[in-house]
């Protein structure tokens, strides 16, 4: 579950361990007395024009940070951490009871878990009640469940999952959700129940659908529309994607798009396919496709005729071979 996927994480972030959490490195900070004299948590309190004192065998503020900063450092975060990985052991360095027992649960506003077997994205997300990114890319969900999904989400992405519906996703969705990223799933929509329209996601600014199994263009379209902030969409790798006015179709049929495919829509562009979703007949549900096969090292050539003499017994050996193409 996301659960234990986020424990195990946060496992391995050692919080509670040097230079973070609190104990003999630093605990002088962090004593009752310190705490009232200065009027807040984590800060040492001295007269005005003092230094600050670090007791014997204590470590200052500063150093502890330089050791999470130091790329040469063996408390260093691992090339690829994210940027909120880094702010929680900053955190756990200046603030560590903040981020203590329960209470870092209030601190997550983005949460990547990236190719960690996740299947279930079960009730203990819910936890996390500031989230508003959730990245769940590479993993194994194949269901989502829409109410175990914080209300503040903003952008969700389940590329490369195992979805193959939407129903459970659009029960009870997030109401301000700005991106949902499905690409590479298997999504073979859209459905009659028209899941792609504002009525589930009237926020939505982006949408990734990319790499999956839709064939119906018209009805795709007819759903879209009603996303009117949708700015942002992805669509190729998709079989509709081979229609020969697919993209002209789409530019003119879906105005406010400003993105298609990672390609910026320029205004020439609009200009030239203008009125091109007014004739929904000239979309043929056909698509030819060129192969060409380049250089082949190592496999004898068929073509070659062995040239023999007239009624010599040497044996003959013949090459044929097969190709199959699956689309």
């Amino acid at each position: 579950s996301i659960s234990a996927a986020l424990r195990e994480h946060l496992r391995r972030l050692c919080l509670r361990d040097f230079p973070c959490g609190i104990g003999s490195w630093n605990e002088s900070r962090f004593n009752a007395c310190a705490a009232s004299r200065r009027g807040q948590l984590g800060l040492r309190a001295d007269l005005p024009g003092q230094e600050e004192t670090i007791p014997l065998g204590e470590e200052t503020p500063e150093a502890l940070m330089e050791m999470l900063r130091d790329q040469h450092s063996p408390w260093a975060l691992p090339p690829g951490s994210s940027p909120q990985d880094q702010q929680l052991k900053e955190m756990a360095v200046l603030t560590p009871k903040i981020v203590h027992g329960s209470n870092i649960f209030r601190v997550f506003r983005s949460l990547r878990i990236v190719d960690k077997g996740v299947e279930e994205i079960d009730e203990g997300l819910l936890q996390l009640q500031q989230l508003e990114e959730l990245i769940l890319s590479a993993n194994r969900v194949s269901r989502i469940t829409s109410a175990n999904l914080p209300r503040t989400l903003r952008v969700l992405e389940l590329c490369c999952n195992a979805v193959a519906d939407l129903q459970g996703l659009c029960a009870q969705p997030p109401p301000d959700l700005q991106h949902l990223g499905l690409g590479y799933n298997r999504l073979q929509g859209p459905s009659r129940d028209k899941y792609l329209t504002a009525d589930f996601w009237p926020n939505l600014v982006s949408l990734d659908l990319s790499f999956n199994s839709f064939t119906d263009l018209l009805e795709l379209v007819s759903q879209l529309s009603s996303l009117q902030k949708l700015r942002i969409l992805m669509l190729q790798g998709n079989p509709l994607a081979l229609i020969p006015t697919y993209r002209g179709f789409l530019v003119d049929s879906l105005p406010k798009l400003s993105v298609l495919d990672d390609i910026h829509i320029e205004p020439d562009e609009r200009h030239q396919f203008q009125g091109l979703a007014r004739q929904p007949e000239l979309m043929r549900s056909e698509a030819r496709v060129a192969v060409s096969i380049g250089e082949l090292k190592g496999v004898p050539d068929p073509s070659v005729h062995q040239q023999l003499e007239v009624g010599s017994q040497v044996p003959v050996i013949t090459y044929s071979y097969c190709v199959t193409y699956e689309f």
